[in-house]
């Protein structure tokens, strides 16, 4: 990454310089973070200083080290061998990528068990890995922090689930505001005594009082941690919802209580099976749920956004500059991908210049999409011609991106797939782009056609080539030639120009300048 060059220039435009070779981000061009949880072990290696990082590496090792706490005091005997095992294995990798040391925290269970310090001294002892045992509050922080991540101007209650504890933190401005935490893990909630009922008292009187502390919070409920996961691809399937990507997946109180319901009455290892949840996760799914449904009762949110972020990658922004914090992490990772992939780093910003005036009233939001659009045209070019176009609608929806909707997954895929295809017909995706509506789609056919016409219009790097008028109420569309771009309008782009004035139900015209 440190290799890769960005086109000199002064002007970005609204969305800023990209500041991924920025000298003050080159330190994060690769980093490892463990996390030491009540349920599982886990090693991420982030790559790229992009504020979009990538996920180099990921392994999960289940080893429920918060197991039967409640009743012993101790970690889970099997799960501690389990999970120095699996620390040990994570040093291993770590020196052989070349990023020791690595950056490990426990949460609750090693927190407060009474063998946790000394487990912690073990693994310093034997693996040389330094855990920080985090409190509470910490967690909660860390993992509103991996919230802000992927939405920076979010605001709302960041709610996350572990094996042995429930964190809540307030997050608006992009701060990190009030926090608390709790016992309601399901690992902890399971082994409750008094069965169902004395459970459910439990979590309402629990949840009550966390709602004291955090008053009132109306806003979005950002969900984190395996549990609600498991729980977002349940409601997927009961809906037969078509996109399977879980980061910015929304639900609501109505549809979280059909799934509750859903759960109770469905064989939970044929739902399992169905779900690709694992065996262990699934038999923590009831007891989150009933934790979810109490929640989202005494908060009452607008609505409910899954976050595939979380104290992992809460853990990476602690050391971002602010700087890097504060840049669009879509807009980032697409200058990333452009300079990286596109076979003239540089073209998406005229590309993108080329294309405004056919959307001069679209809202930022939008305007952002299409700059994103602009970026992302070319970088699949590699791929088999007949392929090209599903390559770019899949990539841009399943793609490791924050800071995007479902949404506005699906537009930037479409006009990535017109970049590439007229019709958006006869693919194999059709179920998907019924996520947006018809204006929506025809807004990305019309931008992936203007992208399609104006990357046959290469002059030398940043040369302008031409602009585009366009007036809406007397649907006409005028290109504007330079002389030196001229030669370029053959037969090809005339065909593609003509079809962009179709897509926009207009006469057109071609004018050389100069």
């Amino acid at each position: 990454m440190d290799d890769t060059t960005l086109p000199q220039t002064t002007d970005w435009g609204p969305f800023g310089r990209p500041l991924f070779n920025d000298p003050s981000s080159k330190a994060l061009s690769r980093v490892g973070v463990v996390d030491v949880g009540s349920n599982s072990v886990r090693l991420v290696v982030f790559d790229g200083a992009a504020r979009s990082p990538a996920y180099f590496y990921n392994e999960k090792i289940m080893c429920a080290l918060g197991e039967g706490l409640s009743e012993t005091g101790h970690l889970n005997p099997e799960g501690r061998v389990r999970a120095i095992s699996a620390l040990h294995r994570f040093q291993k990798l770590a020196a052989g990528l070349g990023i020791l040391p690595l950056t490990a925290v426990a949460t609750a269970a090693v927190r407060e068990a009474s063998d946790g310090a000394a487990f912690v001294a073990q693994v310093e002892q034997e693996t040389g890995l330094k855990i920080h045992v985090i409190d509470g509050k910490e967690e909660a922080r860390l993992s509103a922090q991996g919230v802000l991540l992927g939405w920076p101007a979010s605001y709302g209650l960041v709610c996350d689930i572990g094996g042995s504890s429930m964190e809540l933190a307030e997050i608006g401005g992009g701060q990190v505001g009030r926090r608390v935490t709790s016992a309601l893990g399901p690992l902890k909630l399971r082994t409750l005594p008094g069965g169902k009922k004395a459970r459910k008292d439990y979590i309402r009187e629990t949840v009550a009082q966390l709602a004291e502390t955090m008053g009132q919070q109306r806003n979005r409920l950002f969900l984190v941690g395996g549990s609600w996961r498991a729980i977002a691809r349940i409601d997927m399937e009961r809906r037969n919802y078509p996109l399977h990507v879980l980061h910015e997946y929304r639900m609501n109180s109505k549809s979280i209580d059909a799934t509750i319901r859903y759960i109770a009455e469905n064989d939970p290892a044929d739902l399992r099976a169905r779900c690709g949840v694992s065996s262990s996760r699934m038999a923590l799914v009831p007891y989150a749920a009933e934790v979810l449904r109490e929640v989202v009762r005494t908060f009452h949110p607008h609505d409910i956004a899954i976050s595939s972020y979380g104290i992992r990658e809460g853990m990476l922004y602690e050391q971002m500059p602010q700087q890097l914090r504060d840049r669009d992490p879509l807009i980032e990772s697409c200058y990333f991908a452009e300079a990286k992939d596109a076979r003239i780093p540089g073209f998406g910003k005229l590309l993108y210049q080329f294309v405004r005036p056919l959307f001069n009233s679209a809202p930022l939001e939008r305007r952002r999409l299409i700059k994103a659009a602009c970026l992302l045209h070319d970088v699949s070019w590699r791929a088999h011609p007949d392929y090209r176009a599903e390559d770019c609608f899949d990539n841009a929806t399943r793609a490791n991106l924050g800071g995007l909707k479902h949404s506005e997954r699906v537009f930037l895929g479409l006009a990535l797939l017109h970049r590439y295809k007229n019709s958006r017909s006869g693919t194999s995706f059709e179920k998907i782009f019924g996520l947006v509506d018809e204006r929506t789609q025809k807004q990305a056919e019309i931008l992936g056609k203007a992208m399609r016409f104006g990357a046959m219009l290469w002059l030398q790097k940043e040369q302008p080539f031409g602009e585009l008028e366009w007036h809406p109420k007397k649907k006409h569309l005028t290109l504007i030639l330079t002389a030196d771009a001229a030669p370029l309008y053959g037969e090809v782009a005339a065909s593609r120009f003509q079809s962009l004035a179709n897509a926009l139900g207009a006469d057109s015209e071609v004018r050389i300048k100069g």
